[in-house]
């Protein structure tokens, strides 16, 4: 089993290769020689190198918002998908109108497209957040679906729900990235949790 998250050697980061702990994913040389045949071919090679070269021009200088743009700006792409949580639809509207500035096509599907109440898709009443009332199902499967048939060349994922944000990076055929994950208790900032996890949120997580 693989612990990277606990190495504190980190032998992959430097070029020394003598203390690589028993359980290294490294020492499966033929298997990592064997994966990076795969930043070669043309369909990973300029996107990959693209990123990367993006990492470095805005290092520690752009937001990830601006760090989504010029990497779109790069590739060349011309058509972005937004596929956005309704409780952020504000944010959305934002990054939408920001990237038509920045002259891109921008094609925006929200979560509840569809319209489609819940219990049809067989969630219980009980696991409503408004029990016996209306709820539109989160529909990222046909939000993907919406945007392939828009031929979006890039898609970008604003607040999607835990899950739902899994489908939808399964059914999309163009690459995705996520600008917002969402944490409705800490404005949409998971890492808060992390980094309170010793402390304020120690019990909150258990």
């Amino acid at each position: 089993m693989y612990t990277c998250a606990n190495c504190n050697i980190l032998a992959c980061a430097s070029e020394i290769r003598e203390q690589l702990p028993t359980n290294c994913p490294m020492r499966n040389t033929q298997t990592v020689q064997e994966l990076f045949k795969e930043y070669k071919k043309d369909c990973n090679s300029r996107f990959y190198i693209t990123s990367s070269s993006i990492e470095a021009s805005g290092y520690c200088q752009w937001p990830r918002l601006k760090e989504t743009i010029e990497f779109c700006r790069s590739m060349g792409y011309q058509r972005i998908g937004i596929a956005f949580c309704k409780g952020l639809k504000k944010e959305a509207k934002i990054v939408s109108d920001l990237f038509r500035t920045h002259h891109f096509q921008v094609v925006s599907i929200i979560c509840k497209a569809g319209g489609i109440s819940k219990e049809i898709v067989g969630i219980p009443e009980e696991c409503k957040i408004h029990p016996n009332e209306f709820e539109a199902m989160c529909n990222p499967i046909a939000q993907a679906h919406f945007l392939n048939e828009q031929n979006s060349e890039f898609n970008i994922a604003i607040g999607l729900c835990v899950g739902h944000d899994s489908l939808f990076y399964k059914y999309s055929q163009a690459p995705v990235t996520t600008l917002v994950a969402k944490d409705r208790v800490l404005a949409h900032n998971p890492c808060g949790a992390i980094y309170c996890a010793e402390g304020y949120f120690k019990t909150k997580l258990l």
